[in-house]
C-alpha cells in the first residue's frame, strides 16, 4: 500500500513538473484618432465580396483576431489584390472542439479598394 502511494505521488510529481511554454505574436490595432498631413484618394469598387477562410493550426494560433485579418488579407488578395476592405461586416466565426474553442472558418464581407493618390493637406 505505501508503495503504491509512493509511486503515485512520484508520478504525479514527475507530470506536474514538465511544462511546454508557447508564446503567439498578434497584431494590434492602429490609433485610428492620430491625424496626419496627408490625405489619400481611394478607388472603392461597387461590387460586395465576401470570402470564407478555412483556417489552419498555424493561423489559428494567433487568437481569433489573427484569423479575421488572416480572412481579410486573402479576400482581397483573391479579388484584385486591393490595397483595404472597406465597410467591412461582422465576420462569421465557425467554432469546432469540445468548447467551441478552435475556429473552424472565418468569412467577411466587405467592398474592396485600393489607394489611387496621396496629397498633402493643405495648409
Amino acid at each position: 500500500m505505501k508503495k503504491s502511494v509512493l509511486a503515485f505521488c512520484a508520478m504525479a510529481a514527475m507530470l506536474c513538473s514538465c511544462t511546454a511554454v508557447k508564446q503567439t505574436a498578434s497584431e494590434q490595432d492602429v490609433n485610428s484618432q492620430i491625424r496626419s498631413g496627408v490625405y489619400a484618394t481611394m478607388d472603392v469598387s461597387n461590387k460586395k465580396i465576401s470570402y470564407t477562410l478555412n483556417t489552419t493550426p498555424a493561423i489559428r494560433r494567433g487568437g481569433v483576431q489573427n484569423c479575421v485579418n488572416a480572412a481579410i488579407h486573402e479576400a482581397l488578395k483573391q479579388h484584385g489584390d486591393a490595397d483595404v476592405l472597406v465597410q467591412t461586416e461582422k465576420a462569421v466565426i465557425e467554432r469546432k472542439g469540445l468548447f467551441g474553442k478552435k475556429v473552424r472558418s472565418v468569412t467577411v464581407t466587405g467592398y474592396p479598394a485600393k489607394y489611387v493618390n496621396f496629397e498633402n493637406a493643405p495648409q
